[in-house]
């Protein structure tokens, strides 16, 4: 919760908070429904009316995603577009029923699981089609079979991460996936936009994690069997994690799996400066001390942590004098967290520990490292009482090769700040490191200005253009793991080239002929 403490400080950097509650659910404006009575008679056939909805609450429900220009419109009461109805199917046959419907009728089909996208993969973009549904797999959302011997489970699309998580712990197992949205995200989301969780350096992405799928498209399935490895011709898939609904639905995948950890270590510790901390990272995802999970923040997101800190939490925990009289009273602050059998987890801790003190790093102890543990998936509640304080506040993410990660963090912080006070709104840009690999690391950024009363919308494209425009001119990917939706579109093609493009839209073509699945997504 925002105290009048929070508040003061965000004033001290300059951010005034203005009331902006958002309207009332029944004063969101939604255009009249525009299925036909025969198509939507069909799909009650198919489904029944228990997998059929039209109602106010739900479409508004499955309206948007959860990025800032979704929270700005639905907030507003005015989202972009709506679905004319929500589809859940609750077999296969249903599913391949609702998709050969709609094709016929000329309806467009946008996947939806848990509804987190940030970059407006769940929009309800027609695109030239009569009607647009939301296909939500929430029927389709069990564990389908678990080989204890293989470690391996096979889940459903629809099943949420939670859910799958409490099932693999009844038989002391994990799929060690927990992005900061896992209270709501279905597997299949997951999969369809190649997340990573907040322990990746560790346990791998999602995409590493998956050994076959079935994906069902308008014009045919796709069914990859669960095999340790293949070298029967090109990755499908890879081609299909990561296609954003865009191609088809995921309607089960196969899942590697890891004993449950018998013991967990984190740790947190500052570095005099962001450059030290990052060359510390590199030697321990390089010299065989990987921690699962690694964390560091610059100083600015260091100093607003600290100063927008709760009882109880890193603030408290780590007393300002001490970092003073050991040199870091303007430090930055790293996370570390290792995960594993007993013995094993603290073999990879000593060995890190010894890198993180060579490269000038000072160890303060695992209750910091504790406290943000426990608040690690609060940052979507805050940002939603920001706004209703009439303040901005945004996330986005690349990765880059180590040798341009500093030249990367300073050009697009940079650039995010000249864009905010191109807009009037100075604000404040943050940055951490996260999801590390032997050849380079993720940056992730969080800015926070004053709202543009207004204007919101075209002060949010201002920096969003200013900001993946550097992304790209510094060498890194316009996305590491929040996938490409409608936002990154533009980006695209700088990205995979314009023969890569047109690969990706020759396989839609050839599995979605009519054009329907998630319109205007994934650049297709």
């Amino acid at each position: 919760m925002l105290t009048a403490q929070s508040l003061g400080h965000l004033r001290a950097m300059g951010i005034g908070a203005r009331p902006n509650p958002p309207v009332a659910l029944q004063r969101v404006h939604l255009a009249t429904p525009s299925l036909q009575p025969a198509a939507l008679a069909q799909l009650s056939g198919l489904v029944g009316e228990e997998g059929l909805s039209s109602d106010h609450a739900d479409r508004v429900a499955h309206a948007a995603g959860r990025g800032y220009p979704d929270l700005v419109r639905l907030r507003s009461g005015e989202p972009d577009g709506a679905p004319d109805a929500i589809v859940r199917p609750s077999d296969h046959d249903q599913l391949r029923g609702v998709l050969e419907l709609c094709a016929q009728h000329s309806i467009a089909v946008v996947p939806f699981g848990g509804g987190t996208s940030v970059v407006g993969g769940v929009a309800a973009v027609r695109g030239g089609h009569e009607s647009v549904i939301a296909l939500d797999m929430a029927r389709l959302a069990r564990l389908l079979d678990l080989d204890r011997t293989s470690l391996t489970a096979t889940v459903q699309g629809g099943m949420r991460a939670p859910a799958l998580e409490r099932e693999l712990q009844r038989h002391t197992l994990t799929l060690g996936h927990f992005p900061q949205s896992f209270e709501y995200v279905s597997v299949g989301g997951c999969v369809a936009t190649r997340s990573a969780g907040q322990a990746s350096s560790g346990y791998g992405a999602i995409a590493k994690m998956v050994l076959g799928l079935r994906v069902v498209a308008p014009a045919a399935d796709i069914d990859l069997p669960p095999i340790p490895a293949t070298a029967a011709g090109p990755g499908l898939r890879e081609l299909l994690v990561g296609s954003e609904g865009a191609l088809g639905v995921i309607e089960h995948v196969a899942l590697r799996l890891r004993r449950a950890p018998a013991q967990s270590i984190y740790e947190a510790a500052f570095f005099a400066d962001f450059a030290a901390g990052v060359q510390t990272l590199r030697s321990l995802a390089q010299r065989h001390a990987l921690p699962d999970l690694a964390r560091l923040s610059d100083r600015p997101e260091t100093e607003v942590s600290l100063a927008l800190a709760q009882s109880g939490s890193i603030a408290e925990r780590v007393g300002r004098s001490y970092l003073g009289l050991r040199g870091y009273r303007h430090g930055c602050l790293a996370i570390f967290g290792f995960e594993g059998q007993r013995g094993e987890a603290a073999e990879r801790h000593e060995r890190a520990r010894r890198l993180i003190s060579e490269g000038g790093g000072l160890v303060v102890g695992r209750s910091p490292a504790q406290a943000w543990r426990r608040t690690r998936f609060t940052a979507p509640y805050l940002r939603d009482e920001l706004l209703s304080n009439g303040i901005m506040v945004e996330t986005l993410e690349t990765a880059a090769q180590w040798s341009r990660l500093l030249d990367l963090h300073r050009e697009v912080a940079s650039a995010i700040d000249a864009a905010l006070k191109g807009c009037g709104t100075p604000g404040v840009v943050m940055c951490h490191v996260s999801h590390l690999y032997e050849t380079g690391a993720s940056l992730y950024f969080t800015f926070i200005a004053q709202q543009l009363r207004g204007d919101e919308l075209a002060q949010w494209q201002t920096v969003k253009r200013a900001a993946s425009d550097a992304v790209v001119r510094g060498g890194g990917t316009i996305t590491h793991h929040h996938a490409i939706g409608r936002d990154h579109a533009p980006w695209m093609e700088r990205e995979v080239g314009d023969g890569g493009l047109r690969a990706l839209r020759a396989l839609k073509a050839e599995l979605d002929p009519r054009g329907i699945m998630n319109p205007g997504k994934l650049a297709l």
